[in-house]
């Protein structure tokens, strides 16, 4: 006679078929799983390696480019943000050699790794401020006194500005990395007529090449004066950023800021291109926002004899524009 086993013995022999038939399925889900994760491994890898690579390149052909030499400089005391943020003194001249000189351009680069928005503080020249130890003198003087470090002291007695690093850049040397980011020139709508050195430069939208985007940034030669041109070298950086630094072009920006880190005199360390290289490279970065210093409403035209002319400043008004500018 046969056992009746009723309909929980149906069930026990549904559920056991049921778990035979899942056991497969998750085990090729696992499969799947893993494969994706050794791809997505194999192609970070890759990237690396390339970016490495790349950057190591980029190093190699500014420093055996036997044109521009590299400033020593041994004391410059970089001061932390207290917030975590990074300051870079950039300094911009045409000397050569160890011959320093004044610095043409002085600005300091901010990036926070909260916000991941770059920003850039443009300071004028003429600007008349206290320089420690030589009392006040036009603001690039400084460079010439004592280098990055009396520029990192001089901002910060007169504006509160701590940075961290200092890179000092010849300006031909930066038409070359311009052209090796974006070697099909850079889109610059040009605000009026100018001839710069003989090269007629037309009003309006074009493309100019890493020598004549700086020929256009530098152009000072006319009633605006420094002024005028601080904010044409904002664009030309804003236009860098906005179409070299972008995830369409990421693959050539490892050798770019590879000959960022060879053609300047600097201390900024590697891992810092890498940290916010790939925030550009992975577009998380957002729109350079750009200050001038003395602002609108903080300065007058003034004359000495042992300065010539100058800008002198509300210090207090620009201490706090350039504070509230850079933690916004």
């Amino acid at each position: 006679m046969e056992k009746y086993h009723g309909k929980d013995a149906e069930d026990n022999n549904n559920e056991e078929f049921y778990e035979e038939e899942q056991q497969p399925k998750k085990r090729k889900k696992q499969s799947s799983f893993k494969r994706f994760i050794k791809t997505i491994g194999v192609i970070l890898l890759l990237v690396i390696g390339f970016s490495t690579f790349q950057f190591i390149k980029g190093n190699s052909e500014a420093k055996s480019d036997g044109e521009f030499g590299q400033i020593e400089v041994t004391d410059f005391n970089g001061q932390n943000n207290h917030d975590g943020s990074t300051n870079v003194l950039l300094l911009g001249s045409d000397s050569r050699g160890t011959d320093r000189g004044r610095s043409d351009s002085i600005m300091v680069a901010h990036y926070s790794k909260k916000s991941r928005t770059p920003k850039l503080v443009s300071f004028m020249r003429d600007t008349y401020v206290n320089i420690p130890g030589y009392g006040y003198n036009k603001l690039n003087a400084a460079y010439a006194y004592g280098g990055p470090e009396l520029v990192r002291q001089t901002l910060k007695e007169n504006f509160n500005v701590d940075v961290q690093y200092y890179a000092i850049v010849n300006f031909a040397s930066f038409s070359r990395i311009v052209d090796t980011l974006l070697p099909n020139g850079i889109k610059i709508d040009a605000e009026k007529d100018l001839d710069v050195d003989g090269e007629d430069i037309a009003k309006g939208p074009q493309i100019m090449d890493g020598h004549k985007a700086l020929q256009y940034a530098r152009f000072r030669k006319d009633e605006e004066g420094d002024f005028g041109r601080v904010r044409r070298q904002q664009q030309v950086m804003n236009a860098v950023f906005d179409q070299g630094l972008s995830v369409f072009n990421a693959f050539r920006l490892p050798k770019a800021m590879g000959k960022v880190q060879g053609y300047t005199s600097t201390d900024v360390p590697n891992r810092l291109y890498a940290t916010i290289g790939k925030d550009f490279i992975f577009g998380v970065a957002k729109p350079l926002e750009k200050l001038a210093v003395p602002v609108e409403g903080s300065w007058s035209y003034g004359s000495y004899e042992h300065a010539g002319s100058v800008l002198e400043i509300d210090e207090a008004s620009n201490t706090f524009a350039i504070a509230d500018f850079l933690s916004n």
